[in-house]
């Protein structure tokens, strides 16, 4: 809906409500001797635009509480309005009143029968509330308001498919396909509909268009598989499995029809069964609503994705519930209504194939109020029942350290490195935490592993060059493994400070000044490398250079330790008048 188009029709309302009647003529008329002003009569579009408008900015800060609460003010005022009255039936949607949601948009569209959105949330409630030949009805209207409105169709479609009216949806969506030949849910249904009639060639051909215009969809690479296996090609299905698990790798179908394939017997019988279960799950309309919102959340189409999955909700049984709330939880974080999220995503429950995600997100949500306690508890919650996740494990590690608490960070790390020893970025980070924890040989150790995994982990060849710099030993080889993390990523300013360091530390003034110059013109303001290019402009002479850099560096660090060391060197150089102490 048009939140402008509201508004000045609003306000056009309240400027002739308040000008003089049609018809009066303006005279000059003799006052009166002593009178008061005429209290002015406001028409109710006028007492109602202050309530709507505050309803508006609600509405577009998103908070949706303080809306409803000023529209229905405005509609006591106005109960007139339809555009307000849609409103109102867009946000009782919001809440689940599925019946106030019905009613606000029933009498809306009576007094604008052409406002499609509002038909559509009309036709959405009556079919949650099970009047589905109403809804059907209003369906219908819509398709002929408006030819391009995909999902009109589609819900048309999946009702007369559940009343059993398979060729009447089959014209539809012949119907939708032509008005819009990339409609991907169009092609989809329509497989559906032709392998439930055993057209198998003719369902291939239509997910395979589908396929075409989203080709990581694993909804539509099941129902494909599906069809191959019962046209005898099990390799194929194979193949459209694995390229499930490649997007949704903890997906069950893929999981049950891969172990089912390996055996020896004959999978046909048994994937028209599992075509048949997911079919009479498809005949419930609400089904392809939960799809149709899905694809809305996929797009970062929050708002309808929100209506949709209310709609779900509303309605949502033993199938639908877990995965509505999930999702809701989802849409809710993203729309930044986090109370709403966390009471969405906290419906999810522990037996649920879901309740992992579900944690996880809470996990999210915690950390990002800082709660670092409650992300900890979430996180071990879905980490129990996925304990082989590694990327549950690295967010608890990442959570930890921010903690403080780094043997409980080292020894998920350990634990993570135990899950994929060859794994050189685990072994980067484990290395990396054995430093901050002060075991410098372990780190150390744990950085050459992640070389010898690969070679070409610029991160773990800086990590090892820098040290070895920074202790002033093996210098030699520190350059050798700086130059091969440079050949990885030459422009990284925090590698070319290495190799500056390096210099530094041989004695080579002059070439570190060359390569941390160009450090920090790469990194910008990075106190240590602003600390470095300083050190080396001192050892060359240029000693107000050095002072300006340190007070930068100073200004800019938060390491204790790296202030008192710049305060240090700031005096030395104040204090000793352009005299270099090379101990500093």
């Amino acid at each position: 809906m048009n939140r402008r188009v509201i508004t000045v029709a609003v306000l056009a309302v309240v400027v002739v409500a308040c000008g003089p009647p049609r018809g009066t003529v303006r005279t000059r008329a003799p006052a009166p001797a002593v009178a008061s002003a005429p209290e002015l009569q406001l028409s109710p579009q006028a007492r109602a635009m202050g309530p709507f408008l505050r309803g508006e900015v609600a509405f577009q800060e998103g908070d949706f509480d303080a809306a409803l609460e000023a529209y229905e003010r405005a509609a006591k005022l106005d109960p007139n309005e339809p555009r307000l009255r849609a409103r109102l039936a867009h946000l009782h949607l919001r809440q689940g009143d599925l019946e106030r949601a019905r009613e606000e948009a029933a009498f809306a569209v009576s007094r604008r029968p052409d406002d499609v959105e509002t038909r559509m949330i009309l036709a959405g409630t009556l079919m949650g509330l099970g009047q589905e030949k109403e809804a059907g009805s209003q369906y219908e209207e819509v398709v002929e308001l408006d030819p391009a409105d995909d999902e009109a169709y589609l819900y048309l479609a999946s009702v007369q498919m559940k009343q059993g009216q398979s060729d009447k949806a089959r014209v539809i969506l012949e119907k939708l396909l032509a008005e819009n030949s990339n409609s991907v849910m169009g092609y989809y249904y329509l497989g559906r509909l032709h392998t439930k009639a055993g057209r198998l060639d003719d369902a291939r051909e239509q997910f395979k268009q589908a396929l075409r215009r989203n080709s990581r969809s694993a909804l539509i690479l099941g129902d494909l598989a599906l069809v191959e296996e019962m046209r005898g090609d099990p390799r194929s299905a194979s193949t459209l499995y694995r390229r499930i698990l490649a997007v949704d790798p903890d997906n069950e179908l893929a999981h049950r029809r891969i172990a089912a394939l390996a055996s020896e017997v004959d999978q046909r019988e048994a994937a028209v069964k599992e075509f048949r279960r997911t079919e009479q799950i498809e005949a419930d309309p609400t089904e392809t609503r939960l799809k149709i919102g899905l694809i809305h959340l996929e797009k970062g189409d929050y708002e309808r994705a929100a209506t949709e999955l209310n709609l779900v909700r509303a309605t949502e049984s033993k199938d639908t519930g877990d995965p509505v709330s999930y999702y809701l939880g989802i849409v809710y974080s993203e729309t930044g209504e986090l109370a709403r999220a966390r009471e969405m995503l906290e419906e999810v429950p522990p037996e649920s194939a879901l309740y992992p995600e579900a944690q996880l997100q809470l996990a999210f949500l915690a950390q990002r109020d800082e709660d670092l306690g409650a992300a900890v508890e979430h996180a071990n919650a879905a980490l129990a029942k996925r304990p082989d996740s590694t990327g549950i494990i690295e967010f608890l590690i990442a959570v930890e350290r921010d903690r403080e608490r780094m043997p409980a960070a080292v020894e998920l790390a350990e634990r993570l490195v135990e899950t994929a020893p060859q794994n050189d970025r685990y072994r980067f980070m484990l290395g990396a935490l054995y430093d901050e924890s002060g075991d410098r040989p372990a780190a150390l150790a744990e950085m050459r592993r992640s070389i010898e995994i690969n070679g070409e982990n610029a991160a773990a060849l800086n990590y090892l060059g820098y040290s070895l710099a920074e202790e002033g030993r093996d210098l030699d080889e520190a350059e050798d493994l700086i130059l091969r993390a440079l050949a990885v990523d030459p422009n990284d300013g925090f590698y070319i400070d290495s190799l500056g360091w390096v210099y530094y530390q041989r004695g080579e003034y002059a070439r570190a000044v060359e390569q941390l110059e160009r450090a920090v013109e790469l990194t910008g303001d990075d106190p240590t490398i602003n600390e470095h290019l300083a050190d080396a402009y001192r050892m060359t002479g240029r000693e107000l250079e050095a002072l300006q850099l340190y007070r930068e560096a100073l200004a800019g660090t938060a390491d204790t330790n790296q202030k008192r060391r710049l305060e240090g060197k700031v005096h030395a150089v104040e204090q000793a008048g352009g005299r270099i102490d090379p101990s500093l």
